[in-house]
């Protein structure tokens, strides 16, 4: 695997962002890995390797560089209460159209790396950046042919960017996977989501992982489950897959 940190130049800033990918067999198509409000850290750059491994171009962007935050550290438990009440902050300071710039400035960086496939790509979003995912495939409907959004969170809104009507401007292979036991996305709103999807049509699948809670792909996380984090894999190498045959 090789692996290495770049810093991408953007209107805002310079965004570091792992990139990682096989020795052999490429180029490899491009998958851009959005992160979580806790940002990023080992974990994230473990499940980008993962992704690696199986054959795909992986870049996994600090989205927090416009507030100069490289990486927070553990938001788990009571002692780390403050860094779980800063992510949560840095998580606003966001939106959907800066990281859409983001996104293109990804996109722009694998179309000058002879690693990468120029064709199809793909995106997925924890948390967060479900959100982003799935607009990153509404705003490249040509280029991002498949798209994830894992318990992501705000997937129906008022807003024109809002996950359930970005997914009417694109024909991707599109996936949501989401956990019975949100807060951040009740089943309420997944209801509101499905029928908002069935209705439109298109190439969209909404899953709800039974049992479990908000986080439970992360292995750090209380809410970890092995049987479920492991499910979102196979869905996710399944969705990349089928959406970026050549």
């Amino acid at each position: 695997m090789f692996e290495r940190q770049v810093a991408l130049v953007t209107n805002d800033g310079r965004m570091n962002t792992f990139v990682c990918h096989p020795e052999r067999a490429g180029p490899h198509p491009a998958i851009v890995f959005l992160m979580d409000a806790p940002g990023i850290r080992e974990e994230l750059r473990d499940m980008a390797r993962r992704l690696g491994t199986v054959g795909y171009y992986v870049m996994l962007p600090n989205l927090y560089y416009r507030s100069n935050v490289e990486e927070l550290g553990s938001v788990v438990g009571e002692a780390n209460l403050a860094t779980r009440q800063k992510a949560l902050q840095l998580m606003t300071t966001i939106n959907v159209p800066m990281v859409m710039q983001d996104v293109d400035a990804l996109i722009a960086f694998a179309a000058d790396d002879a690693a990468a496939f120029k064709g199809a790509m793909g995106c997925v979003g924890y948390c967060m950046s479900g959100p982003y995912a799935i607009n990153a495939a509404a705003r490249h409907p040509h280029r991002v042919r498949a798209a994830a959004s894992i318990y992501g969170v705000a997937l129906v809104t008022d807003r024109a960017d809002s996950p359930h009507l970005a997914a009417q401007r694109t024909d991707a292979r599109l996936y949501f996977g989401c956990a019975e036991n949100d807060h951040y996305a009740p089943l309420e709103m997944i209801d509101r989501l499905q029928a908002g999807l069935a209705e439109h049509g298109g190439n969209a699948e909404v899953e709800i992982y039974p049992g479990v809670q908000h986080g439970f792909a992360f292995p750090s996380r209380p809410a970890y489950d092995k049987p479920s984090a492991e499910r979102h894999w196979e869905r996710l190498f399944a969705v990349f897959k089928q959406g970026l045959r050549t």
